[in-house]
């Protein structure tokens, strides 16, 4: 849920300028400025809105939180205008790539219910794992298939509404895994490919254990996505953990990008905080353990990555 207010978003009046996308009825497309007094945005990004078939331009409001109820484009330009083209995109994993700890045991708790997930197969209730519980369980064992290939290793594999009785052999324990995995937060993946197909490099830099990230990023994006990633941080990497932005300035060196030349999609203060001591501009999708949180001096704000998308167009 959003919170109802964003006012301390505004911050002071900026020279900047968002990027606005706007097309006619005809596919002839314009792009326009509209001044932005309340973020600072850098001349390398802008945020879209999708075509119309009028002429009026769509703006975005940064004092309130933007809804899913509209696209909006990430963009790099070639322009020799541009002082900062965008070249590297980073994301940081938990709150972002996969949703925070709570939420995301809560995501596994609504699908063992949705799929009628019992165990033992007598239970009265589908399973349910309690805080306590799962605090043990993250800490142990990364990654959403290997917790659960090892809870129903330990107390028996369950029944359910894939397979009515629980399964024997390894291919449909498999498919019960697969039906069942928490995915990653909406629009992550189709982000991660748009940008990695324009080119512009990927990274991912996480504070948690590399080894659990690891096990959760080959789950979550893939292990395609996972190799080609150009950089990958996790919390061993570096001495200091965010708010300290070291993660981020040793991603830049490994990158070979600049920090100004960077955008860091975090989802709380700290990371946030993290990215702006680095040099980068910063994208935050929050969640409902965030979303109170002050993100002045994020370049924009949105719940999720859903309807966020990465184009390429000359600034203007």
């Amino acid at each position: 849920m959003a919170p109802a207010s964003a006012a301390a978003a505004a911050a002071s009046s900026s020279s900047s300028s968002l990027l606005l996308f706007s097309s006619l009825s005809s596919p002839n497309r314009r792009l326009l400025k509209s001044p932005i007094s309340s973020l600072p945005i850098p001349s390398n990004s802008f945020i879209s809105s999708p075509p119309s078939s009028s002429c009026r331009s769509s703006s975005i409001k940064t004092t309130t939180r933007p809804t899913n109820s509209s696209q909006h484009s990430i963009s790099s330009s070639s322009s020799p205008a541009s002082t900062s083209p965008l070249e590297a995109l980073i994301f940081d994993c938990d709150g972002v790539i996969l949703e925070s700890e709570n939420l995301h045991r809560t995501a596994y708790n609504d699908a063992f219910a949705h799929f009628d997930v019992r165990c033992p197969p007598s239970s009265s209730q589908p399973l349910l794992w309690d805080p306590d519980f799962y605090d043990v369980l993250q800490n142990q064992i990364g990654g959403g298939k290997p917790k659960m290939r090892w809870y129903f290793g330990e107390n028996g594999w369950p029944s359910s509404k894939v397979f009515g009785t629980p399964p024997a052999a390894d291919a449909d324990r498999e498919k019960l895994i697969d039906t069942i995995q928490v995915k990653p937060r909406p629009g992550v993946l189709r982000l991660m490919d748009e940008a990695k197909a324009a080119g512009i490099k990927l990274a991912v830099c996480s504070a948690a254990t590399k080894s659990s990230v690891i096990l959760c990023l080959e789950n979550l994006i893939g292990l395609e996505r996972f190799h080609g990633l150009d950089c990958f941080l996790a919390g061993d990497d570096v001495k200091e953990k965010k708010p300290d932005p070291s993660i981020y300035l040793t991603a830049s060196k490994k990158l070979g990008v600049l920090g100004k030349n960077c955008l860091v999609v975090e989802d709380s203060v700290i990371g946030l905080q993290a990215a702006t001591k680095a040099g980068m501009s910063c994208l935050v999708t929050y969640t409902s353990s965030t979303a109170n949180q002050d993100f002045k001096d994020a370049i924009t704000i949105y719940p999720d990555l859903s309807n966020v998308r990465y184009t390429r167009y000359l600034l203007i």
